[in-house]
Order: structure tokens, then C-alpha cells, then sequence
């Protein structure tokens, strides 16, 4: 069985053929809020940096709505926040 790491890491993997990505747990840090909210204390945050040349010609938005869409599963079994830095290969280079 694998963690939500993995699982988010993989799905993005599929669904973005990154040439750079990186996925960190930040659940530590937002414990106190998960726990008021009634989730459990870890895999619920998580920071996302990722360098594709699918987000070619696609808006803020646009890409932030893709990734969504890729991991729905995950949002909807109790990842509750993702803080997302989505660029294309030119644009990281800048």
C-alpha cells in the first residue's frame, strides 16, 4: 500500500511528465488545524513545485485546474490543502 506521497507523486508523474517535480509534506505544520477540522494529523498539506512542458500556453488557472483534476481522489479523501508553484521549462529557466 502507498502513502499519499506516493500517490500524488505518481499521479503527477502520469499526468504531467514533469522535468522537475517536488511534493512536501507539510502536515507538521498545520496539525492544530487538521485536528480542528475533524482529519487526521498527517498527509492532509502539501507543497508542490513542478516544471512541465504540458503547462505550455495555459493560464494560472488553467494549470491549478489540471492538477486538481489529476488528483481528485486525493482531495476527496481527506487532502485538504495544496500550495502549488506550476511553471514550463522556459519560465523556471527565467
Amino acid at each position: 500500500m502507498t502513502n499519499r506521497y506516493e500517490r500524488i507523486h505518481d499521479l503527477l508523474e502520469a499526468a504531467f511528465a514533469p522535468v522537475r517535480l517536488e511534493v512536501i509534506d507539510e502536515s507538521r505544520k498545520h496539525a492544530s488545524h487538521a485536528a480542528r477540522n475533524g482529519l487526521e494529523a498527517g498527509e492532509t498539506h502539501y507543497r508542490v513545485l513542478m516544471v512541465s512542458p504540458v503547462f505550455a500556453g495555459q493560464s494560472r488557472l488553467a494549470r491549478s485546474r489540471a492538477v486538481h483534476d489529476a488528483l481528485a481522489a486525493e482531495l476527496n479523501t481527506g487532502l485538504h490543502a495544496l500550495s502549488l508553484i506550476l511553471r514550463t521549462p522556459e519560465e523556471a529557466q527565467d
